[in-house]
């Protein structure tokens, strides 16, 4: 993703998510220039009291003040209807822009995620997005209610005193300088910022995701020195920030306040001459203020504009990022299912690691319902063969084939919409048993999750949970073994009733008894099924109608298990090493 801001521009990324409610946006303008106008009409009331009230008698005064309380009566009002407009419209926004960035992200393929940290992304759809909210809710709101009314102002103080506004036209193009000069800095210093406090999002994540690592290699105190060194760097990069804008709002008060002081010292001297009221002072001097003020107010909400430009930037550069796997234009239709599986001639290299093959001219047929077991060392390109099957890549040579269509020529909602999957550590939502269940078919009855939950050997201790199906799980299935978690996982995949199975390592880090009821739900959920089957331990694939030896990307053997130890080779050595350690 590029580091390289492009400044205010890119705060149009959010047009298209304000054309929806510009209904309310009218409103909020037209609130927004009842405020302003009833605003610079106070100052007239002012100077009404004062010349008029205090000079016509209780009567007059009475008619000054009912008028002036009619004045703030209608601000209140157009104010608050203008507060209300803007923040649901931040709210609104903020929300959309939110579901869209998250849209977009589970639309990106594992390329992006292999090297994509979740704790910036997390930071991009949260502090991100709230900036922008801010701005839309408050900021350019009172940006534009300070720059009509100090316009207004600067109008009304001409009108008010010709020789005094001269005085405050010399300071304003002054108050202008300082706030393009800092402007652009903090632009830069605010995405600086974000990025700092994204890296400490992301360092926070990370540690404790994997909290028992830690803890059971005891690095909590180098992980506490690693967040705090993080901690002090996004300290020390908003602090930077911090100091730029604090330099600029004492500029612009200093000028424009100092211009006040003056020309009050001018306009005093007129009022001692009897060349001017003190009415008209009066109400010059209520102008004044109002014009230093909505300089003032608007070189800090140009702070805020320029944090939010820089969060523009980050979520546009998520945006950007186009899937890498995507479906065709013309997606092809898959025809009845059948379970049938080909790999022809299929080399892949992963995109972080581009010098070397996964997989290399790799060719593989599977009829359907047949069982096929994929074993040899690490790094042989088993797991990668059910990540191409899956869509999560596609070859750079090769095609791959599912029911004689090739996979590349399909959505790939459509290619894994036939496929169920049992993953080596398979992730537990936070939610309970049965939502966990469900993600198998999200339309699934209650008593098609039980009979799933049944098949899958999970029924047993899911009864023994406090509320049965209805237990919240924690994050990430913490509270469950490592068997259940497979067992429920194997339940989803019974759900899904796809007509191609693949396994991966699905029993490889349990113990005798869980692996025992593992495997039987496995037996059942592959009866029938196109089942390709990854595994390290030889044991748990005897029984596969086929065995496929895989090193360095391609197929060394293939086999029954008795077939393959009386070949020798690769199998038979790891078979000897497995079953004589065993």
């Amino acid at each position: 993703m590029s580091d390289q801001p492009r400044g205010v521009a890119s705060l149009r990324m959010l047009l298209p998510f304000l054309r929806p409610y510009l209904p309310r946006a009218g409103g909020a303008v037209v609130a927004l220039l009842a405020a302003a106008g009833l605003t610079l009409a106070v100052g007239q009331g002012l100077r009404h009291i004062i010349d008029d009230g205090f000079a016509g008698g209780p009567a007059a005064l009475n008619q000054a003040a009912i008028v002036m309380g009619t004045i703030i009566a209608a601000l209140g009002v157009a104010t608050s209807a203008r507060y209300y407009l803007v923040t649901w419209l931040g709210e609104r926004v903020a929300a959309d822009l939110r579901r869209a960035v998250f849209d977009h992200l589970t639309r990106l393929d594992a390329r992006f995620y292999e090297t994509a940290r979740t704790g910036d992304l997390m930071s991009r759809l949260t502090a991100d997005v709230a900036l922008l909210q801010a701005l839309i809710g408050s900021a350019v709101s009172m940006g534009l209610r300070n720059a009509l009314t100090g316009s207004g102002a600067f109008v009304m103080l001409v009108l008010t005193s010709a020789k005094l506004a001269a005085l405050m036209a010399v300071v304003v193009p002054v108050i202008l300088l300082p706030m393009v000069v800092f402007g652009r800095r903090e632009r830069r210093l605010s995405k600086l910022a974000q990025e700092r406090v994204a890296d400490l999002a992301a360092t926070a994540e990370e540690a404790i995701n994997g909290m028992r690592t830690v803890q059971a290699f005891t690095h909590e105190a180098a992980e506490r020195a690693r967040y705090g060194r993080e901690s002090e760097g996004s300290v020390q990069a908003a602090l930077k920030r911090v100091a730029n804008r604090s330099v600029l709002i004492l500029s612009v008060i200093l000028l424009g306040f100092g211009a006040i002081t003056f020309a009050l010292w001018v306009g005093g001297q007129d009022v001692i001459a009897g060349r001017m009221s003190g009415g008209d002072l009066t109400a010059f001097v209520f102008y004044a203020v109002l014009l230093a003020s909505a300089g003032a107010t608007v070189s800090e909400l140009w702070g805020e504009i320029q944090r939010a430009a820089a969060a523009a930037d980050r979520l546009a550069e998520v945006l950007a990022v186009t899937p890498g796997i995507a479906p065709p234009a013309a997606p092809l239709a898959l025809p009845a299912p059948e379970g049938r599986v080909a790999f022809r001639a299929v080399t892949f290299r992963y995109p972080s690691r581009p010098g070397t093959a996964a997989l290399d001219g790799f060719s593989l047929e599977v009829a359907p319902g047949e069982t096929v077991a994929l074993v040899g060392p690490s790094g042989a390109g088993k797991t990668t063969v059910l990540a191409l099957m899956l869509r999560f890549y596609d070859p750079q040579q090769g095609v791959i084939l599912l029911d004689g269509v090739d996979t590349a020529r399909l959505a790939p909602e459509a290619v894994r919409g036939r496929i169920g999957l049992v993953p080596q550590d398979p992730v537990i939502f936070s939610a309970s048993v049965a939502e966990n269940i469900r993600y198998g078919r999200p339309d699934a009855t209650e008593a098609e999750v039980r009979a799933a939950a049944e098949a899958a050997s999970a029924a047993g201790f899911i009864a023994a949970l406090p509320e049965g199906f209805a237990t919240h799980l924690g994050a990430r299935g913490v509270t469950l073994s490592g068997g259940q978690r497979q067992r429920i996982a194997i339940a989803r995949a019974i759900l899904r009733d796809a007509p191609v199975l693949l396994l991966d390592e699905a029993t490889s880090a349990l113990d005798a008894e869980s692996e025992h009821a593992v495997q039987q739900a496995l037996a059942r959920l592959s009866k029938g099924r196109t089942t390709i089957v990854v595994a390290h331990r030889l044991a748990t694939v005897r029984a596969a109608d086929r065995i496929v030896v895989m090193e360095a990307g391609r197929i060394a053997a293939t086999g029954t298990h008795e077939a393959l130890l009386a070949e020798g080779g690769l199998y038979a050595r790891l078979a000897a090493l497995q079953f004589t350690d065993a």
